[in-house]
């Protein structure tokens, strides 16, 4: 039998526009600068807008480092930022995506939604603490977006 994906879902509130925290999002060569399981960030290929889309990333995962290579997606763009695993090591697929929604006063709602197949199954409570660390992104970039000292804080350039 098969093992299927795990997933997960968090929804926070983010006290910043969507804008700021999608620039926050998009700029992903900043990742590990915020991220704390983000190790290393190479950036292989940038879409028409130069915006990252073929990203391969070192991570910690489970007392080891992982690599494995996201293929990003923005058709939803600024709304949605979505990713597929083109490759990895321990996972047999990564898909997610942050989907970003204005709410009152000038915040963020922000959902991160993440389904992985690992290649060896894991125990239960391995899992669960793995889920944990995944899903502190989501609040590790709403400590960023709150923050005054990211340069995404600047306010937006206009074309």
């Amino acid at each position: 039998m098969e093992a299927m994906a795990e997933t997960a879902t968090e929804i926070i509130t983010i006290d910043a526009s969507p804008e700021r925290v999608w620039a926050i999002a998009v700029d992903i060569a900043q990742y590990p600068s915020w991220a704390r399981d983000i190790k290393d960030v190479t950036i292989h290929r940038h879409d028409d807008e130069g915006r990252p889309l073929e990203v391969a990333f070192r991570a910690s995962a489970l007392g080891r480092s992982t690599h494995y290579t996201l293929l990003y997606d923005y058709s939803d763009a600024p709304r949605v930022l979505g990713w597929k695993m083109l490759r990895g090591d321990i996972q047999r697929s990564i898909d997610g995506k942050f989907t970003f929604d204005p709410g009152a006063d000038g915040t963020t709602t922000a959902r991160y939604d993440l389904a992985i197949d690992l290649v060896v199954p894991l125990p239960g409570f391995v899992k669960r603490r793995a889920e944990v660390r995944i899903l502190n992104t989501v609040r590790e970039l709403k400590v960023r977006a709150e923050g005054s000292d990211s340069p995404a804080s600047a306010a937006p350039a206009t074309p």
